[in-house]
Protein backbone atom coordinates (compact mmCIF):
# COMPACT_ATOMS: atom_id res chain seq x y z
CA UNK A 1 0.00 0.00 0.00
CA UNK A 2 1.41 3.36 -1.01
CA UNK A 3 1.71 6.16 1.53
CA UNK A 4 -0.23 9.38 0.93
CA UNK A 5 1.61 12.64 0.65
CA UNK A 6 0.14 15.67 2.35
CA UNK A 7 -0.34 17.36 -1.03
CA UNK A 8 -2.30 14.42 -2.46
CA UNK A 9 -4.44 14.03 0.65
CA UNK A 10 -5.29 17.72 0.58
CA UNK A 11 -6.10 17.63 -3.15
CA UNK A 12 -8.32 14.56 -2.66
CA UNK A 13 -10.38 16.22 0.05
CA UNK A 14 -10.69 19.45 -1.94
CA UNK A 15 -11.82 17.57 -5.06
CA UNK A 16 -14.39 15.62 -3.08
CA UNK A 17 -15.62 18.78 -1.35
CA UNK A 18 -16.11 20.32 -4.80
CA UNK A 19 -18.10 17.35 -6.11
CA UNK A 20 -20.27 17.25 -2.99
CA UNK A 21 -20.79 21.02 -3.14
CA UNK A 22 -21.95 20.82 -6.75
CA UNK A 23 -24.40 18.05 -5.97
CA UNK A 24 -22.47 15.60 -8.17
CA UNK A 25 -21.92 13.30 -5.18
CA UNK A 26 -25.05 12.78 -3.09
CA UNK A 27 -24.42 9.31 -1.62
CA UNK A 28 -22.33 9.21 1.56
CA UNK A 29 -20.79 5.87 0.52
CA UNK A 30 -19.59 7.37 -2.76
CA UNK A 31 -18.24 10.38 -0.89
CA UNK A 32 -16.29 8.12 1.45
CA UNK A 33 -14.85 6.21 -1.52
CA UNK A 34 -13.64 9.39 -3.18
CA UNK A 35 -12.02 10.52 0.06
CA UNK A 36 -10.27 7.15 0.44
CA UNK A 37 -8.96 6.14 -3.00
CA UNK A 38 -5.55 7.66 -3.92
CA UNK A 39 -5.98 8.79 -7.51
CA UNK A 40 -2.28 9.58 -7.74
CA UNK A 41 -1.61 5.82 -7.56
CA UNK A 42 -3.53 5.18 -10.80
CA UNK A 43 -2.46 8.00 -13.13
CA UNK A 44 0.62 7.65 -15.38
CA UNK A 45 3.98 8.59 -13.93
CA UNK A 46 4.70 12.28 -14.28
CA UNK A 47 1.05 13.31 -13.91
CA UNK A 48 0.76 16.24 -11.54
CA UNK A 49 -1.35 16.04 -8.42
CA UNK A 50 -3.36 18.94 -9.80
CA UNK A 51 -4.19 16.99 -12.97
CA UNK A 52 -4.94 13.80 -11.05
CA UNK A 53 -7.49 15.60 -8.89
CA UNK A 54 -9.06 17.92 -11.47
CA UNK A 55 -12.77 17.12 -10.95
CA UNK A 56 -13.66 17.80 -14.58
CA UNK A 57 -10.82 16.30 -16.62
CA UNK A 58 -9.92 12.79 -17.73
CA UNK A 59 -6.32 11.56 -17.68
CA UNK A 60 -5.14 9.73 -20.79
CA UNK A 61 -3.39 6.40 -20.19
CA UNK A 62 -2.87 5.13 -23.75
CA UNK A 63 -2.81 6.82 -27.15
CA UNK A 64 -2.54 5.43 -30.67
CA UNK A 65 -0.01 6.15 -33.43
CA UNK A 66 -1.98 9.19 -34.63
CA UNK A 67 -2.43 10.58 -31.13
CA UNK A 68 -5.95 9.20 -30.76
CA UNK A 69 -6.97 8.37 -27.21
CA UNK A 70 -7.36 4.62 -26.72
CA UNK A 71 -7.84 4.55 -22.95
CA UNK A 72 -8.24 7.05 -20.15
CA UNK A 73 -9.15 7.44 -16.51
CA UNK A 74 -12.52 9.18 -16.58
CA UNK A 75 -13.03 12.58 -15.03
CA UNK A 76 -13.98 12.34 -11.34
CA UNK A 77 -17.39 13.94 -11.89
CA UNK A 78 -18.57 11.26 -14.32
CA UNK A 79 -17.05 8.45 -12.25
CA UNK A 80 -19.10 9.67 -9.29
CA UNK A 81 -22.26 10.06 -11.33
CA UNK A 82 -21.99 6.60 -12.92
CA UNK A 83 -21.44 4.90 -9.57
CA UNK A 84 -24.48 6.69 -8.17
CA UNK A 85 -26.48 5.87 -11.32
CA UNK A 86 -25.78 2.19 -10.62
CA UNK A 87 -27.26 2.50 -7.13
CA UNK A 88 -24.74 0.05 -5.68
CA UNK A 89 -24.10 -0.58 -2.00
CA UNK A 90 -22.39 -2.94 0.45
CA UNK A 91 -22.28 -6.57 -0.64
CA UNK A 92 -23.14 -5.92 -4.29
CA UNK A 93 -21.56 -7.72 -7.23
CA UNK A 94 -20.41 -5.31 -9.95
CA UNK A 95 -19.07 -5.86 -13.47
CA UNK A 96 -17.13 -2.97 -14.98
CA UNK A 97 -16.63 -2.91 -18.77
CA UNK A 98 -13.44 -0.97 -19.53
CA UNK A 99 -10.51 -1.12 -17.13
CA UNK A 100 -8.23 1.51 -15.71
CA UNK A 101 -8.09 0.37 -12.11
CA UNK A 102 -9.18 3.63 -10.52
CA UNK A 103 -12.91 3.30 -11.08
CA UNK A 104 -12.81 -0.33 -9.94
CA UNK A 105 -11.10 0.76 -6.72
CA UNK A 106 -13.83 3.32 -6.09
CA UNK A 107 -16.49 0.67 -6.68
CA UNK A 108 -14.66 -1.71 -4.34
CA UNK A 109 -14.83 0.89 -1.58
CA UNK A 110 -18.57 1.29 -2.07
CA UNK A 111 -19.43 -2.44 -2.11
CA UNK A 112 -17.07 -3.23 0.76
CA UNK A 113 -15.48 -6.51 1.77
CA UNK A 114 -18.71 -8.43 1.20
CA UNK A 115 -19.00 -7.30 -2.41
CA UNK A 116 -17.35 -8.45 -5.60
CA UNK A 117 -15.84 -6.31 -8.35
CA UNK A 118 -14.78 -7.62 -11.75
CA UNK A 119 -13.26 -5.28 -14.34
CA UNK A 120 -12.84 -6.37 -17.97
CA UNK A 121 -10.95 -4.92 -20.92
CA UNK A 122 -10.12 -6.09 -24.43
CA UNK A 123 -6.63 -4.54 -24.44
CA UNK A 124 -3.89 -6.58 -22.68
CA UNK A 125 -1.84 -3.42 -22.10
CA UNK A 126 -4.74 -1.95 -20.16
CA UNK A 127 -5.50 -5.05 -18.08
CA UNK A 128 -1.82 -5.52 -17.24
CA UNK A 129 -1.55 -1.91 -16.11
CA UNK A 130 -4.83 -2.11 -14.17
CA UNK A 131 -3.63 -5.18 -12.29
CA UNK A 132 -0.33 -3.50 -11.44
CA UNK A 133 -1.79 -0.26 -10.14
CA UNK A 134 -4.55 -2.02 -8.21
CA UNK A 135 -1.95 -4.22 -6.52
CA UNK A 136 0.27 -1.24 -5.70
CA UNK A 137 -2.65 0.70 -4.22
CA UNK A 138 -3.79 -2.22 -2.06
CA UNK A 139 -6.83 -3.31 -4.07
CA UNK A 140 -5.37 -6.37 -5.79
CA UNK A 141 -7.34 -8.79 -3.60
CA UNK A 142 -10.58 -6.81 -3.92
CA UNK A 143 -10.85 -6.49 -7.72
CA UNK A 144 -10.60 -9.24 -10.35
CA UNK A 145 -9.10 -8.02 -13.64
CA UNK A 146 -9.98 -10.02 -16.77
CA UNK A 147 -8.87 -9.81 -20.40
CA UNK A 148 -11.94 -10.33 -22.60
CA UNK A 149 -14.15 -8.79 -25.26
CA UNK A 150 -17.19 -7.82 -23.19
CA UNK A 151 -19.47 -7.83 -26.21
CA UNK A 152 -19.76 -11.52 -25.25
CA UNK A 153 -20.67 -13.15 -21.93
CA UNK A 154 -17.85 -13.21 -19.37
CA UNK A 155 -17.07 -16.78 -18.29
CA UNK A 156 -17.57 -17.82 -14.68
CA UNK A 157 -18.83 -14.53 -13.21
CA UNK A 158 -22.52 -15.40 -13.21
CA UNK A 159 -25.06 -12.79 -12.14
CA UNK A 160 -24.14 -9.30 -10.97
CA UNK A 161 -26.16 -6.54 -9.35
CA UNK A 162 -24.79 -3.84 -11.63
CA UNK A 163 -22.96 -3.50 -14.93
CA UNK A 164 -21.10 -0.21 -15.34
CA UNK A 165 -19.75 0.47 -18.83
CA UNK A 166 -16.90 2.97 -18.99
CA UNK A 167 -16.35 3.06 -22.75
CA UNK A 168 -18.55 4.72 -25.34
CA UNK A 169 -21.12 2.22 -26.66
CA UNK A 170 -23.31 2.45 -29.75
CA UNK A 171 -25.45 -0.51 -28.69
CA UNK A 172 -26.47 -2.52 -25.63
CA UNK A 173 -24.92 -5.98 -25.67
CA UNK A 174 -27.13 -8.94 -24.64
CA UNK A 175 -24.12 -10.10 -22.62
CA UNK A 176 -24.46 -7.13 -20.27
CA UNK A 177 -28.18 -7.54 -19.67
CA UNK A 178 -27.73 -11.31 -19.49
CA UNK A 179 -25.40 -10.95 -16.51
CA UNK A 180 -27.83 -8.73 -14.58
CA UNK A 181 -29.68 -10.17 -11.62
CA UNK A 182 -33.37 -9.48 -11.09
CA UNK A 183 -33.54 -5.80 -10.19
CA UNK A 184 -29.97 -5.19 -11.39
CA UNK A 185 -28.91 -1.87 -12.92
CA UNK A 186 -27.07 -1.17 -16.16
CA UNK A 187 -25.12 2.07 -16.64
CA UNK A 188 -23.85 2.69 -20.16
CA UNK A 189 -22.51 5.73 -22.08
CA UNK A 190 -24.85 5.23 -25.02
CA UNK A 191 -24.29 6.97 -28.34
CA UNK A 192 -27.60 8.06 -29.84
CA UNK A 193 -27.14 9.49 -33.32
CA UNK A 194 -23.74 11.02 -32.45
CA UNK A 195 -24.74 12.29 -28.98
CA UNK A 196 -23.65 10.34 -25.88
CA UNK A 197 -25.35 10.17 -22.51
CA UNK A 198 -24.52 7.96 -19.58
CA UNK A 199 -27.84 6.20 -19.12
CA UNK A 200 -28.85 4.43 -15.93
CA UNK A 201 -31.17 1.60 -17.00
CA UNK A 202 -33.54 -0.55 -14.96
CA UNK A 203 -35.43 -3.56 -16.29
CA UNK A 204 -39.15 -2.95 -16.87
CA UNK A 205 -40.86 -6.08 -18.12
CA UNK A 206 -39.20 -7.12 -21.38
CA UNK A 207 -37.19 -3.92 -21.92
CA UNK A 208 -35.08 -1.35 -20.06
CA UNK A 209 -36.11 2.18 -19.05
CA UNK A 210 -33.81 5.01 -18.04
CA UNK A 211 -33.67 6.10 -14.44
CA UNK A 212 -31.09 8.84 -15.06
CA UNK A 213 -29.19 10.60 -17.85
CA UNK A 214 -25.82 12.30 -17.55
CA UNK A 215 -23.87 14.33 -20.12
CA UNK A 216 -20.56 12.61 -20.80
CA UNK A 217 -17.90 11.66 -23.32
CA UNK A 218 -16.00 8.37 -23.47
CA UNK A 219 -13.35 6.63 -25.56
CA UNK A 220 -15.17 4.49 -28.18
CA UNK A 221 -15.59 0.78 -27.64
CA UNK A 222 -13.24 -1.62 -29.42
CA UNK A 223 -13.73 -5.23 -30.49
CA UNK A 224 -16.93 -6.84 -31.71
CA UNK A 225 -19.02 -4.11 -30.09
CA UNK A 226 -17.35 -1.30 -32.06
CA UNK A 227 -19.45 0.65 -34.54
CA UNK A 228 -18.11 2.44 -37.58
CA UNK A 229 -19.64 5.80 -38.42
CA UNK A 230 -20.05 7.11 -41.94
CA UNK A 231 -17.43 9.77 -42.52
CA UNK A 232 -17.43 12.37 -45.28
CA UNK A 233 -14.73 14.97 -45.90
CA UNK A 234 -15.43 18.42 -47.31
CA UNK A 235 -12.57 20.54 -48.59
CA UNK A 236 -12.87 24.29 -48.12
CA UNK A 237 -11.40 26.89 -50.51
CA UNK A 238 -8.32 27.27 -48.28
CA UNK A 239 -7.53 23.59 -48.66
CA UNK A 240 -8.64 22.71 -45.14
CA UNK A 241 -10.64 19.59 -44.35
CA UNK A 242 -14.04 19.52 -42.64
CA UNK A 243 -15.06 16.04 -41.49
CA UNK A 244 -18.73 15.15 -41.13
CA UNK A 245 -19.58 12.05 -39.06
CA UNK A 246 -22.98 10.43 -39.48
CA UNK A 247 -24.76 7.66 -37.69
CA UNK A 248 -28.05 6.95 -39.45
CA UNK A 249 -28.97 10.24 -41.11
CA UNK A 250 -26.40 10.62 -43.92
CA UNK A 251 -27.67 11.55 -47.39
CA UNK A 252 -28.10 8.56 -49.66
CA UNK A 253 -25.82 10.22 -52.21
CA UNK A 254 -22.91 11.85 -50.37
CA UNK A 255 -21.66 13.23 -53.68
CA UNK A 256 -24.29 16.00 -53.48
CA UNK A 257 -21.96 17.81 -51.05
CA UNK A 258 -18.97 17.95 -53.38
CA UNK A 259 -17.76 21.55 -53.61
CA UNK A 260 -20.43 22.91 -51.25
CA UNK A 261 -17.92 24.94 -49.18
CA UNK A 262 -16.91 26.80 -52.32
CA UNK A 263 -20.40 28.29 -52.61
CA UNK A 264 -21.49 31.56 -51.05
CA UNK A 265 -21.95 31.37 -47.29
CA UNK A 266 -25.30 32.35 -45.80
CA UNK A 267 -26.46 33.15 -42.27
CA UNK A 268 -29.84 32.75 -40.62
CA UNK A 269 -30.56 33.73 -37.01
CA UNK A 270 -33.23 32.06 -34.92
CA UNK A 271 -34.11 34.55 -32.19
CA UNK A 272 -33.32 31.78 -29.67
CA UNK A 273 -31.00 33.18 -27.01
CA UNK A 274 -28.93 31.58 -24.30
CA UNK A 275 -27.32 33.25 -21.31
CA UNK A 276 -23.57 32.92 -20.98
CA UNK A 277 -22.74 29.95 -18.81
CA UNK A 278 -26.24 28.46 -19.16
CA UNK A 279 -26.51 24.80 -20.14
CA UNK A 280 -28.07 23.86 -23.45
CA UNK A 281 -27.02 20.19 -23.43
CA UNK A 282 -30.56 19.03 -24.14
CA UNK A 283 -30.39 20.81 -27.51
CA UNK A 284 -27.79 18.33 -28.76
CA UNK A 285 -30.00 15.34 -28.01
CA UNK A 286 -33.02 17.17 -29.45
CA UNK A 287 -31.11 17.62 -32.71
CA UNK A 288 -30.12 13.95 -32.62
CA UNK A 289 -33.80 13.06 -32.25
CA UNK A 290 -35.43 15.38 -34.77
CA UNK A 291 -32.94 17.13 -37.10
CA UNK A 292 -32.71 15.69 -40.62
CA UNK A 293 -29.15 15.07 -41.76
CA UNK A 294 -27.76 15.58 -38.25
CA UNK A 295 -23.97 15.19 -38.07
CA UNK A 296 -20.95 15.81 -35.87
CA UNK A 297 -18.30 18.11 -37.31
CA UNK A 298 -14.55 17.87 -36.93
CA UNK A 299 -12.36 20.65 -38.27
CA UNK A 300 -8.69 21.40 -38.60
CA UNK A 301 -7.13 24.67 -37.52
CA UNK A 302 -6.77 25.72 -41.14
CA UNK A 303 -10.52 26.05 -41.76
CA UNK A 304 -12.74 29.05 -41.16
CA UNK A 305 -15.09 26.88 -39.11
CA UNK A 306 -12.43 26.06 -36.53
CA UNK A 307 -13.11 28.68 -33.86
CA UNK A 308 -16.87 28.20 -33.63
CA UNK A 309 -16.77 24.45 -34.00
CA UNK A 310 -14.74 24.03 -30.85
CA UNK A 311 -17.88 25.17 -29.03
CA UNK A 312 -20.65 23.82 -31.28
CA UNK A 313 -19.52 20.69 -33.14
CA UNK A 314 -22.90 19.89 -34.70
CA UNK A 315 -24.50 20.55 -38.05
CA UNK A 316 -26.97 19.39 -40.65
CA UNK A 317 -26.90 18.39 -44.29
CA UNK A 318 -29.72 17.92 -46.76
CA UNK A 319 -30.19 15.69 -49.77
CA UNK A 320 -30.29 18.85 -51.93
CA UNK A 321 -26.55 19.37 -51.30
CA UNK A 322 -26.74 22.10 -48.65
CA UNK A 323 -24.79 22.14 -45.41
CA UNK A 324 -25.20 24.24 -42.25
CA UNK A 325 -23.77 24.28 -38.76
CA UNK A 326 -24.88 25.65 -35.43
CA UNK A 327 -23.43 29.12 -34.87
CA UNK A 328 -23.84 31.95 -32.41
CA UNK A 329 -23.39 35.70 -32.14
CA UNK A 330 -23.45 38.05 -29.15
CA UNK A 331 -26.94 39.17 -28.21
CA UNK A 332 -26.83 42.97 -28.48
CA UNK A 333 -29.68 43.32 -26.02
CA UNK A 334 -28.34 41.07 -23.28
CA UNK A 335 -25.41 39.23 -21.75
CA UNK A 336 -25.74 36.04 -23.76
CA UNK A 337 -25.66 34.74 -27.32
CA UNK A 338 -28.18 34.16 -30.08
CA UNK A 339 -28.20 30.84 -31.90
CA UNK A 340 -28.37 30.59 -35.64
CA UNK A 341 -26.70 28.90 -38.58
CA UNK A 342 -24.00 29.51 -41.09
CA UNK A 343 -24.40 27.46 -44.19
CA UNK A 344 -23.57 26.82 -47.81
CA UNK A 345 -25.81 25.87 -50.70
CA UNK A 346 -29.30 27.07 -51.49
CA UNK A 347 -31.16 24.29 -49.78
CA UNK A 348 -32.97 23.04 -46.71
CA UNK A 349 -30.14 22.30 -44.27
CA UNK A 350 -30.01 25.72 -42.63
CA UNK A 351 -33.79 26.13 -42.48
CA UNK A 352 -34.15 22.65 -40.96
CA UNK A 353 -31.62 23.45 -38.24
CA UNK A 354 -33.20 26.77 -37.34
CA UNK A 355 -36.67 25.17 -37.29
CA UNK A 356 -35.48 22.65 -34.72
CA UNK A 357 -33.79 25.38 -32.65
CA UNK A 358 -37.12 27.17 -32.45
CA UNK A 359 -39.04 23.96 -31.74
CA UNK A 360 -36.70 23.13 -28.84
CA UNK A 361 -37.15 26.63 -27.46
CA UNK A 362 -40.95 26.54 -27.88
CA UNK A 363 -41.12 23.19 -26.07
CA UNK A 364 -39.46 24.77 -23.03
CA UNK A 365 -35.92 23.53 -23.71
CA UNK A 366 -36.81 20.17 -22.14
CA UNK A 367 -34.74 17.20 -21.13
CA UNK A 368 -36.02 13.84 -22.40
CA UNK A 369 -38.69 12.12 -20.36
CA UNK A 370 -36.93 8.82 -20.88
CA UNK A 371 -34.56 6.73 -22.96
CA UNK A 372 -35.44 3.07 -23.37
CA UNK A 373 -33.79 0.00 -24.85
CA UNK A 374 -36.01 -2.63 -26.45
CA UNK A 375 -34.05 -5.85 -27.13
CA UNK A 376 -34.93 -8.08 -30.04
CA UNK A 377 -37.87 -10.17 -28.91
CA UNK A 378 -39.43 -7.46 -26.75
CA UNK A 379 -42.86 -6.07 -27.55
CA UNK A 380 -42.10 -3.19 -29.92
CA UNK A 381 -45.82 -2.47 -30.29
CA UNK A 382 -45.65 -1.00 -26.78
CA UNK A 383 -43.36 1.80 -27.97
CA UNK A 384 -45.10 5.18 -27.83
CA UNK A 385 -46.05 6.55 -31.22
CA UNK A 386 -44.36 9.90 -30.55
CA UNK A 387 -41.00 8.43 -29.47
CA UNK A 388 -37.86 8.85 -31.55
CA UNK A 389 -36.74 5.36 -32.61
CA UNK A 390 -33.09 4.52 -33.32
CA UNK A 391 -32.27 1.11 -34.76
CA UNK A 392 -29.40 -0.79 -33.16
CA UNK A 393 -27.91 -4.21 -33.87
CA UNK A 394 -29.42 -5.74 -30.73
CA UNK A 395 -32.75 -3.91 -30.63
CA UNK A 396 -34.21 -0.40 -30.60
CA UNK A 397 -33.41 2.68 -28.56
CA UNK A 398 -36.27 5.12 -28.04
CA UNK A 399 -36.16 8.71 -26.80
CA UNK A 400 -39.34 10.27 -25.42
CA UNK A 401 -39.74 14.02 -24.98
CA UNK A 402 -42.32 15.93 -22.89
CA UNK A 403 -44.99 17.72 -24.86
CA UNK A 404 -43.92 16.41 -28.28
CA UNK A 405 -47.00 15.50 -30.31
Amino acid sequence: MMVDTDEAMRARQEMTDTLVGRGVITDSRVEAAFRAVPREAFVPKGTSVEAAYNPDAAVFTKTGPLGEVLSSLSAPFIQARQIEQAGIGPGDRVLEIGSGGLNAALIAEVVGSGGRVTTVDIDPDITTRASEVLDAAGYGDRVAVLLADAEHPIPDIGEVDAVIVTVGAWDVSPAWTGHLSTGGRLVVPLRMNQVTRSVGFARVGDHFESTSLEVCGFVPMQGDGAHNERLFELRDPRGGIVKLSFDTTAPKDMGVLDGVLGKQRTELWSGVKIGRGASFASLHLWFASFLPGFCRIGVGRDTELAEEQRRFPFGSVADDGSFAYLAYRPDPGGDGDEFGIRGWGEGKAGANLVAQLRAWDAAGRPDPDSVAFWPHGSDHTAIAADATVLEKAHGLVTISWPGVP
